[in-house]
């Protein structure tokens, strides 16, 4: 295959021989010293949970555009709170307020986010938790993390708005991207699969969610290599998108379908595979299935 051609070839359908593929990309990626760059990194910055859970939440929210700029955008925002981003969201006021003006991370503003940091100090005053708040939103019987997100996001979106005369901004909208409007809410999607899961990369903090009903975090790069592994052929990323590389996974491990999510992520974060074939290629777990041989 010529360098520059597009990796697109179709998976196998036989789930005993994907498993296997997909087990030897977990073991050579799924560790702890893999995770920088991921915004996952500023997580365990902290060794208090409840900190943990607040720079999650906000690393997860910005983990949109280069990686680079996130990781900056990040560690700015975190830095601006302090010690302890629990408490900083706690005592969230106007002077705090007004120390984040400044602040950007492409299309998301300082305002945008100073709006994301009330919400969250209204939720840790009434419910002590982001956790506790999830929960309240969450039913047992539901299949899939659909529902209570757009719950979730549907309450705060509420709370702003009967604090802003009925308005809720275009940026706020986009850090709390409801689901049920058709999006893929790849960001929260992460921040669930970062509490929920635990293993050698993610803490697994929060246990009032199960990991079966979580969603794969789906954006262009996992994308594209859920199309290579056969678990989707559409050509948008969206909810449905989601949904489906979700199935995909669930049917090959039913008890923690978002398992291969970080360490098929790595192939594009550490190998910079593009989705063109690359020499590097021939020694990829995946190569018999985007490559063949």
């Amino acid at each position: 295959m010529k360098e520059g051609v597009i990796l697109t070839k179709s998976a196998p359908t036989d789930k005993v021989v994907l498993r296997d593929i997909l087990e030897r990309v977990y073991s050579r990626y799924n560790h702890r010293e893999l995770i920088e760059p991921d915004p996952l990194q500023f997580v365990y910055r902290y060794s208090n949970p409840a900190d943990q859970e607040i720079a999650g939440f906000l690393a997860a929210a910005l983990a949109y555009g280069r990686v680079q700029q996130i990781e900056k955008s990040v560690a700015d925002l975190l830095a601006r709170m302090g010690a302890s981003p629990y408490e900083f969201v706690r005592g969230f006021d106007e002077r705090s307020r007004r120390d984040l003006r400044d602040f950007k991370h492409r299309f998301t503003s300082g305002d945008d986010i100073s709006d994301l940091l009330w919400l969250l100090g209204q939720v840790l005053a009434q419910y002590g938790s982001i956790e506790k708040f999830f929960a309240y939103c969450y039913n047992p019987d539901d299949s899939n993390t659909v529902s209570v997100l757009s719950r979730f996001c549907g309450l705060l979106c509420e709370m702003h708005a009967a604090e802003n005369g009925g308005n809720v901004g275009r940026g706020l909208r986009y850090l709390l991207a409801d689901p049920t409007r058709g999006s893929a809410s790849k960001r929260l999607n992460l921040f669930l699969r970062w509490m929920v899961r635990s293993d050698d990369v993610d803490p697994g903090l929060w246990k009032s969610v199960e990991a079966t009903k979580l969603i794969v975090p789906v954006d262009v790069h996992m994308g594209r290599l859920a199309r290579i592994l056969g678990l989707h052929n559409r050509n948008t990323v969206s909810l449905a998108t989601a949904l489906e590389i979700t199935a995909g996974f669930a049917a090959i491990e039913p008890s923690d379908p978002v398992k291969y999510d970080f360490a098929l992520s790595r192939i594009g974060i550490v190998d910079d595979c593009n989705g063109k074939y690359d020499p590097r290629c021939e020694v990829c777990e995946l190569s018999g299935i985007c490559v063949g041989n």
